[in-house]
């Protein structure tokens, strides 16, 4: 794990969990809630609405199976979900649980030359409404790479996001590490061909990432910052 965090030339790190817990203060499962609710409230006689509604508590989830629904996508019931999620998370941000050591570790990159980036599933006006209240918004300026607003909804493992990170931080893939903590961000970064370390907050995280075959995995960032900064004091 040494070799791989001291030969990253570039961090691409998700957002809701190796950043911050963002529904920390809005469980997420009210929030699929209300989505499910909006969506039967203002679009009860959209083609196939009652049908898609998966039983999930992830929003996102919610979100990736309205956007397989190309009735859904066409009536335009996809892309309000989208907009309501967005919405629900710019909400939280302010009282999203900072990840303990994350805004050192964060810091402690940029001084010592690493670029780093967002590769996220979630809103790009959340994470920045976010990292703005941790005045560490401006170490990320123009390398935040969230789910689109616009057009085709392309959410990891697509490895969309972190290709596009890879051209805004000018790295190439080898040259680059994520840190993520689902099983998806891992198959995204095989995907980029990008090196991969799992961050996982709890037991059952740690073994769904083990499950996935993520060979690197910490459960606190204070592992990272220390080899990152052998000085740090934490």
């Amino acid at each position: 794990m040494r070799e791989l965090i001291e030969a990253a030339k570039a961090v691409l790190f998700d957002f809701d969990g190796p950043i911050c817990h963002l529904f920390r203060q809005r469980p997420s499962s009210s929030i699929a809630d209300r989505l499910r609710k909006a969506v039967l409230e203002r679009h009860s006689d959209a083609e196939g609405t009652a049908g898609w509604l998966p039983d999930t508590g992830d929003p996102l989830e919610i979100l990736r199976a309205a956007f397989e629904q190309p009735a859904l996508v066409r009536s335009g019931v996809a892309r309000d979900i989208e907009r309501a999620l967005t919405e629900e998370e710019v909400e939280a941000a302010p009282g999203a649980f900072p990840t303990a050591y994350a805004d050192a570790l964060i810091r402690t990159l940029v001084a010592t030359g690493r670029e780093l980036a967002v590769t996220t599933n979630n809103s790009q006006q959340a994470v920045e409404r976010y990292l703005e209240s941790r005045t560490t918004h401006e170490l990320f300026t123009g390398r935040i790479h969230g789910r689109s607003s616009e057009g085709e909804l392309r959410l990891k493992p697509d490895p969309d996001c972190l290709l596009r990170a890879l051209e805004s931080t000018k790295t190439p893939a080898q040259d680059a590490l994520m840190i993520g903590d689902a099983p998806r961000d891992l198959e995204a970064a095989r995907a980029a061909g990008v090196a991969f370390l799992g961050y996982a907050r709890n037991e059952r995280k740690e073994e769904e990432l083990r499950g996935a075959g993520a060979e690197h995995v910490v459960d606190s960032l204070r592992d990272v910052l220390l080899i990152v900064d052998p000085r740090a004091h934490v």
